[in-house]
């Protein structure tokens, strides 16, 4: 089925949307979660949760990629999890660690305003990426959106991990240099 039939559904009320969406992208967006909470059951949570969430929010919404909108909205709720489940407990995970390394470009929200300011923040990001390579942007986004662990990364690639660990490092320079040229301090 594709993504505009699914679509339909939705839009029609149809709950087989849900299975459809799960049939297509379940396992999708289920990978996506392990990479950030490292655990079956509550990759599994975290994918329901995420079809009703699109339930709720198709219509109105008509998302224009929506294997990207439900990507968005599995990594979004596996990090709220995580920040859930970590809240108790503190560990060396991977997502601790990328949220570091790039915590020295990105700044975190504190307050109302710094939340109201992300979203631009997010879209000037978005361009930031368009002006890397695409070798650059994929390392980059595996990182810092699906988590992935340096190691993974160089050897989806062929490369060395202190090969990835020199792009990262550069690539965040760059978002750096990229951010104070558009007026944020970073």
């Amino acid at each position: 089925m594709t993504d505009e039939e699914i679509l339909t559904l939705f839009f029609q009320r149809d709950e087989s949307a849900i299975e459809q969406t799960r049939l297509k992208y379940g396992a999708y967006c289920e990978k996506i979660a392990a990479q950030i909470l490292k655990s079956r059951q509550d990759c599994e949570e975290c994918l329901n949760e995420a079809l009703l969430r699109v339930w709720n929010a198709i219509p109105p919404q008509r998302p224009g990629n929506f294997k990207l909108y439900l990507a968005a909205a599995a990594r979004n709720l596996a990090f709220s999890y995580y920040r859930r489940l970590t809240a108790q407990k503190r560990g060396g995970a991977e997502v601790e660690l990328a949220l570091e390394e790039l915590s020295e470009c990105v700044p975190n929200p504190d307050t109302p305003e710094d939340t109201v300011l992300a979203k631009d923040l997010g879209e000037t990001v978005n361009r930031f990426l368009g002006t890397l390579s695409a070798r650059e942007r994929s390392i980059f986004l595996r990182r810092y959106f699906f988590t992935e662990s340096t190691r993974e990364i160089a050897e989806r690639y062929g490369l060395r991990e202190s090969n990835v660990l020199v792009i990262l490092s550069r690539t965040r320079k760059k978002l750096k240099f990229y951010l104070r040229q558009g007026g944020y301090s970073v």
